[in-house]
C-alpha cells in the first residue's frame, strides 16, 4: 500500500519516546535492517537498537529497503551484546513463534500493547527483541525477558520474516493508542443533502416518470414510488449528487422516446388531437 508523506513524516516526541524500543539481535542482512525501520516508522516508532549487526544499518540495501525511514536507521544505536542493548529497559518482550522449555508468561501483540501503553504512562522504559533472520531469539536471549510475545498464527506455517515481525507487534501497539474512526464518509466539498433536497427530487423525480409514462398500473403507483423513495434514502446521497440527479431527470425528459415507446405527453398530445378531431 502506497502512502507516504515525507512533509507528515515527523513523530510526535511523546509517542516516539514512550514508545517501546525495537532491539534487533544479530540481524544478518542490511535490507532486513532497513524494512524493519520502515515498518517501525508505519507505526510511529523510531528508537531501534541493533544487537552485533552483521552490516552496517547505513549500508545503501539498508537505506534503500527503509523507503525514507532513514530517521530510525540514522538514529539506530549499536550495542555488542544484549545485555548491554537492554540495560536500561524496565520490561522486556522477547518474540517467538515456537514453545520454550522454561516457565515464562506468553502473550499475544494485543496483550502486550495495552501493557506497554501502561508502561510508558508510567514512564516505563519497554523493549521489543526480535532475533536473526535464520534461527529467531535462542533460549539464553529470551531468558533475559520478562515475557515471550506470540504472534497467533497458522500453527502449521507461523514463521515470519523480521520485517514482518517487527510491523505485527508494532501495529498493535500503534493501534492500541490510535483513535481513528472505524468508518467514516468524507464528503470532499460537499455535504450530505437535506430533507428539503430530498423531498424537492422526488417531487422532481415522481413528476419526470409521470412524463415519461412509467407509472401504468395506477393502483401500483404509491407502492412504486416509496420502493424508489426508499433506494434514494438508503443511498444516503450529498447535496452534490442531488443536483446531479436533477440534471439526469431534465436530460431524460428531453431525450427522445424509444422507438415503439411514445411518451406519455406525446401519447395525451395525440389522444388530445383525436379528441379534438
Amino acid at each position: 500500500m502506497s502512502g507516504t508523506d515525507l512533509a507528515r513524516v515527523a513523530v510526535p516526541a511523546d509517542e516516539g519516546e514512550a514508545g517501546p524500543v525495537v532491539v534487533l539481535v544479530q540481524p544478518q542482512l542490511a535490507e532486513n535492517v532497513g524494512s524493519a525501520a520502515r515498518a517501525m516508522l508505519n507505526c510511529g516508532l523510531t528508537r531501534m537498537r541493533l544487537v552485533a549487526p552483521r552490516e552496517s544499518r547505513l549500508s545503501p540495501r539498508a537505506v534503500a529497503a527503509a523507503s525514507g525511514a532513514d530517521m530510525v536507521l540514522e538514529a539506530a544505536q549499536v550495542f555488542a551484546t544484549l545485555e548491554e542493548a537492554i540495560a536500561d529497559c524496565r520490561h522486556v518482550y522477547a518474540t517467538s513463534a515456537r514453545p520454550r522449555e522454561m516457565v515464562k508468561r506468553v502473550v499475544t501483540p494485543r496483550r502486550a500493547a495495552a501493557e506497554l501503553r501502561q508502561a510508558a504512562a508510567r514512564g516505563e522504559r519497554v523493549a521489543l527483541l526480535f532475533g536473526p533472520e535464520r534461527t529467531g531469539l535462542v533460549n539464553d536471549h529470551i531468558s533475559l525477558a520478562d515475557t515471550i510475545l506470540t504472534v497467533p498464527l497458522n500453527p502449521g506455517f507461523s514463521s515470519l520474516n523480521l520485517a514482518q515481525a517487527v510491523l505485527l507487534v508494532c501495529h498493535e501497539w500503534f493501534q492500541s493508542g490510535d483513535e481513528t474512526p472505524a468508518e467514516e464518509l468524507p464528503y470532499n466539498g460537499t455535504r450530505p443533502a437535506t430533507r428539503e433536497e430530498l423531498l424537492n427530487f422526488f417531487e422532481r423525480l415522481e413528476a419526470g416518470l409521470d412524463a415519461g409514462g412509467f407509472f401504468q398500473a395506477p393502483d401500483m403507483r404509491p407502492h412504486m414510488m416509496r420502493s424508489i423513495r426508499n433506494a434514494f434514502e438508503r443511498a444516503g446521497l450529498t447535496e452534490q449528487e442531488i443536483r446531479t440527479l436533477h440534471g439526469v431527470v431534465y436530460a431524460l425528459r428531453k431525450a427522445p422516446p424509444l422507438p415503439g415507446r411514445p411518451r406519455k405527453a406525446d401519447r395525451d398530445d395525440r389522444d388530445g388531437g383525436a379528441s379534438a378531431a
